[in-house]
Order: structure tokens, then sequence, then C-alpha cells
């Protein structure tokens, strides 16, 4: 029997921002909970399908949170190369 491959939970997020030289958004009510993802390539996928939908809005940015580091702080990283989305 196969071992499922470990969970390493993703969260992308996004919405507008009040400037461009820090993370606050606009309006808290209107920020896009896009998913949770099993893996930061998912995530990845999913975070460059929604800023490729707003590239027109300079305001507009999309982020990756690695929600299993904020989960369990003592886990090794994942062997993923760590690329940081667009700001």
């Amino acid at each position: 029997m196969t071992e499922p491959a470990r969970q390493l939970l993703h969260l992308v997020i996004g919405g507008e921002l009040t400037d461009l030289d820090n993370v606050t958004f606009k309006d808290l009510d209107k920020v896009d909970i896009v998913g949770v993802y099993p893996n930061y390539a998912t995530a990845l996928t999913a975070w460059k399908a929604k800023a490729q939908q707003t590239v027109d809005n300079a305001h507009m940015r999309y982020f990756i949170v690695h929600l299993h580091r904020l989960l369990d702080p003592g886990q090794t990283q994942d062997t993923t190369q760590d690329i940081k989305p667009g700001n």
C-alpha cells in the first residue's frame, strides 16, 4: 500500500491594496479567498490564474500563505522552491 503524499497546506488570497508599498487591503470584506491547496505547486497554479485575471489593476495582489508553517512551526520546510509571487 502506498503512503499518501504529505499535506503541506497553502492558502491563496488576494484583493485590492490601499497602496503598493504595504500589504494593507482596501476592503477586508472584498478579500478574495481563492482556496486552500495541499501543496505549493497547486497553490502556485491557482495564484497564477488569479493574478493573470487581475493584471490590469496595479493595486490587486494575490498571495500564497504557507499554512503548514503556521500550523506546525517546528516542521521542516517543504522541498519546493520558495518562489515569491509578484508584488
